[in-house]
């Protein structure tokens, strides 16, 4: 066999981008190091008018420190709490419940938090406060990333101040295109999903609950052979589609259990580009 000189095994593991971590010299990277393991949670629409909701977080949460000792984080994907009571009560108590979590979790806006009911309530501002700041993320306006083992995750706010319909700003999708430049498997987590992949015909469904944007947003982000994976949620109908090359996900919404205590939450693993989920329910 050719030598291989490993001036050329990082330039052309450089170029490919398809190794999520580079192995130190003669070490092979294990599952823990390599892969990528989280549970996407969407729409639980926690509300202290209905002590249900609170109470079906926390289930959520003791299942998963039960069940998923080996995730690498949790992600929360916008209407996690509806938003509907004046002060940020029910935003903390949304936060206390989530860190009770045995690992770190994250969390986007959705239509409930960006358009409260009545004033008074949280906004833009103490959300990223509460659940962006201080976790180590890099920001750009209302975005984030988290690089972790390799991996972009991404936390972009497609949401419209006082409105239920969404769209990515110019900023949004000019930091998403920056991320993705370096290459790295990337996983893009918002609120509202790309497609009408319920087959509505009504104008103004589909207005309010796909991406407004959605096809500049497609020509622009999943031309990337690195965005391996979306995950969305707003509809509360659970899809498992492609766009291009890209698997688009969007999670049955938490707030529509199965059966009685059986909410429904997603787990994901990442192989480098390799993408594996199962719709998981908390009993």
């Amino acid at each position: 066999m050719a030598n291989i000189s490993r001036r050329w095994f990082l330039k052309s593991a450089l170029v490919m981008g398809t190794t999520p971590l580079l192995a130190k010299k003669g070490k092979k990277l294990d599952d823990n190091e390599r892969k990528l393991r989280f549970v996407h949670i969407t729409d639980s629409h926690l509300d202290l008018s209905d002590t249900d909701t609170v109470e079906a977080l926390e289930l959520a949460v003791s299942h998963i420190n039960q069940h998923y000792k080996n995730l690498d984080f949790v992600l929360f994907g916008g209407d996690n709490f509806n938003n509907n009571v004046i002060g940020e009560k029910d935003a903390l108590i949304f936060r206390d419940v989530c860190e009770k979590l045995h690992c770190p979790y994250y969390a986007v806006r959705g239509n409930k938090e960006s358009s409260p009911t009545m004033d008074e309530t949280i906004n833009l501002q103490e959300f990223q406060k509460l659940f962006v700041a201080d976790k180590g993320l890099k920001t750009s306006g209302k975005d984030w990333l988290l690089e972790i083992k390799g991996y972009n995750i991404l936390g972009l706010d497609s949401c419209i101040e006082g409105q239920n319909n969404g769209r990515y700003s110019e900023e949004t999708l000019k930091f998403a295109e920056q991320t993705l430049k370096n290459k790295k498997p990337t996983v893009i987590l918002n609120h509202h999903p790309y497609s009408n992949y319920w087959k509505s015909k009504d104008k103004k469904d589909i207005y309010k609950y796909v991406l407004n944007n959605t096809k500049e947003t497609q020509k622009r982000l999943f031309k990337y052979s690195n965005l391996v994976l979306t995950l969305s949620g707003h509809k509360h109908i659970d899809s498992v589609t492609k766009i291009k090359h890209t698997k688009v996900i969007v999670t049955r919404g938490f707030i529509r259990p199965f059966d009685l205590d059986m909410f429904p939450m997603r787990f994901v693993e990442l192989d480098g580009r390799k993408v594996h989920e199962k719709l998981i329910y908390t009993s």
